[in-house]
């Protein structure tokens, strides 16, 4: 596996990990709306449209912006709720995540860590998940989207960019002034076409478990192309479990009734104190 991490760079260097289908199988959205949808802060509709789209994004990956229109659903909700609310949905999340974390991925982590790189998270989901796994991970950071809160309460806005495609490039270039990181020095992993910013920013690109376009990409461009294997049986059955069940409840729902439709720092980080 160190043929993808390379040796000791010269100068400041980091490696910034995609999280979906990257770091771990399948969607995190589906774990978040989960854990909101028991914690009574995502209506039924909004859960069963998340379900939805994270079984779509486990079988075919990014296509014309669906991951994008997901995140945009699930963190749709937010908007009128208190940030100690989705902050306390960790407890739920987090344990699924680790545990869903692919094996090569946390051999790679330690190999970049040996190295003396710097380790990220980059990802499209909430900053108030994105950290704290990151920080569980022993990581240095974890870079997500911000929503703008006044008083505690989420305004509906964003805080900088959607992180995810370009503004995930937006992130990174202000890490890198702030860090003084050499992006040319640095490493990225996904499996998503829509990660082709963020790949095409650091001098080392790597994809894992590529969709389609992704991997012609990186095959005519000479990238390295690698496969972790997508989870373990028990994590296997568990999520086919849940998606069955999503399926169900859809149908049973679209038979019953239609599917109702509802300046700060670009995209900050989250770091360990200390």
């Amino acid at each position: 596996m160190s043929e993808y991490m390379g040796v000791a760079s010269s100068g400041p260097s980091a490696a910034f990990f995609d999280l979906d289908r990257t770091l771990i199988a399948g969607s995190s959205a589906f774990t978040l709306a989960a854990a909101a949808r028991s914690a009574r802060l995502l209506p039924t509709t909004a859960f069963i449209r998340a379900g939805l789209a994270a079984t779509a994004f486990k079988f075919f990956g990014s296509k014309d912006g669906t991951t994008e229109a997901a995140r945009q659903q699930v963190l749709s909700f937010v908007t009128g709720q208190r940030q100690d609310d989705l902050t306390a949905l960790n407890e739920h999340v987090l344990p699924v995540l680790l545990n869903r974390i692919r094996p090569e991925a946390r051999r790679l982590l330690d190999l970049h860590r040996q190295a003396g790189r710097s380790t990220f998270i980059v990802s499209a989901a909430p900053q108030e998940i994105v950290g704290p796994l990151a920080l569980s991970l022993g990581m240095t950071g974890g870079i997500g989207t911000r929503a703008e809160v006044h008083d505690g309460i989420y305004t509906g806005e964003l805080v900088g960019p959607f992180c995810y495609g370009e503004g995930k490039v937006v992130a990174l270039g202000e890490l890198a002034r702030w860090d003084g990181l050499d992006l040319s020095q640095c490493y990225a992993y996904s499996d998503s076409a829509s990660d082709l910013p963020m790949l095409e920013a650091v001098g080392h690109p790597v994809v894992v478990n590529p969709d389609k376009r992704l991997e012609r990409h990186a095959r005519c461009h000479g990238w390295p192309v690698v496969h972790f294997r997508q989870q373990t049986k028990q994590v296997a059955r568990r999520t086919l479990a849940g998606l069955t069940t999503t399926a169900i409840a859809a149908s049973s729902f679209a038979i019953g009734a239609k599917v109702a439709s509802s300046r700060q720092r670009n995209a900050r980080w989250f770091r360990p104190s200390g």
